[in-house]
């Protein structure tokens, strides 16, 4: 039986070093098509915020192009995400290590990562941020459609448009938040921005910050 955080294409290859194979070709060009889409969007969204910032507009031909591209990025965005949520929806469910991983959450932030319980392929971190996107993406692009009104201007009221708007913002605010302690992350924790462009990490550093998935590899149980 396969362990619920072990996924179609991880593997373990002996060797020196032991090399573990984390995210297949599929899965990194669908997170890189997520990522540049949300920075796009993060550009775009804040050039239509605020006049301070409608200079970025030029990064997209000026304000009419910026208008008329941002939404279409949006739906990019959704069915991008959507298909990395279905590969690794399984892999994020919260189990009772979590809980004591965040209960701990100061010795993840001073390194001392032999205090932390054995995870599986992710942490309690990179789930609360995996559903945190998960549910705000759902709320943009909800809000997005009831704006977006070259499409759909018909079928919401003003004061719903005006909701809409606010709601909109205020998701973006927070995803563009979750997205930079993201990226911060990775950064922080040498071989993880690695193992999303190569596909691979060490069975070192797998050791270190995911044992658990590490041994149900070891153990037989990946396809």
């Amino acid at each position: 039986m396969t362990a619920y955080d072990v996924e179609s294409g991880d593997n373990v290859h002996p060797g020196n070093p032991v090399t573990v194979d984390r995210y297949t070709p599929g899965a990194r060009v669908n997170h890189w098509i997520t990522a540049i889409s949300l920075v796009l969007l993060a550009l775009s969204g804040l050039a239509l915020f605020t006049p301070a910032l409608f200079f970025l507009t030029g990064l997209f031909g000026g304000g009419q192009w910026t208008r008329t591209i941002h939404p279409w990025i949006g739906v990019v965005l959704f069915f991008s995400f959507a298909g990395m949520f279905l590969r690794f929806w399984k892999a994020n469910l919260w189990k009772s290590e979590d809980g004591t991983w965040m209960a701990r959450l100061r010795d993840v932030l001073t390194g001392h990562e032999e205090k932390l319980p054995e995870v599986g392929k992710y942490n309690a971190g990179q789930k609360v941020v995996f559903w945190a996107m998960s549910i705000l993406i759902i709320i943009l692009i909800t809000s997005g459609f009831v704006i977006w009104d070259q499409y759909f201007a018909q079928y919401s009221t003003i004061d719903q448009k005006r909701v809409a708007i606010l709601i909109h913002a205020l998701a973006a605010v927070a995803i563009i938040c979750v997205w930079i302690v993201h990226v911060y992350a990775a950064i922080w924790v040498r071989g993880t921005i690695g193992a999303m462009t190569r596909g691979q990490v060490t069975g070192g550093w797998a050791w270190r910050h995911h044992r658990k998935w590490l041994r149900e590899l070891v153990g037989g149980k990946s396809h």
